[in-house]
């Protein structure tokens, strides 16, 4: 699904014009990730949480050039499914094995 698939999915379901779903998703999006910017963690119940994880400095090699280059520390945001989500799948999953 990409962003606009879920523009049009809300606008549909939610009666409203896709302008205004457009506004919903992007102020959703970039209050996300003002929160991430801010190092607070996104709980969303039922889905999951987005947390950034740190990663310290350490030499890395050019893969190009096999030159060796010092790689900074730095945050990378990251999803951690939630227990109800991953059940659902595996649910949804085994349902689908069974059938066939």
């Amino acid at each position: 699904m990409t962003k606009a698939d879920l523009i049009n999915l809300i606008s549909e379901k939610a009666g409203i014009t896709r302008v205004k779903a457009e506004t919903v998703v992007n102020t959703i999006f970039d209050s996300m990730v003002e929160a991430l910017m801010r190092d607070d963690r996104i709980e969303i119940r039922g889905l999951g949480s987005f947390v950034n994880r740190q990663y310290g400095a350490y030499k890395g090699r050019n893969p190009r050039t096999g030159e060796i280059i010092n790689v900074e520390e730095k945050k990378l945001p990251f999803f951690k499914v939630g227990k109800e989500l991953k059940e659902d799948i595996n649910e949804e999953k085994a349902a689908t094995q069974k059938s066939e």
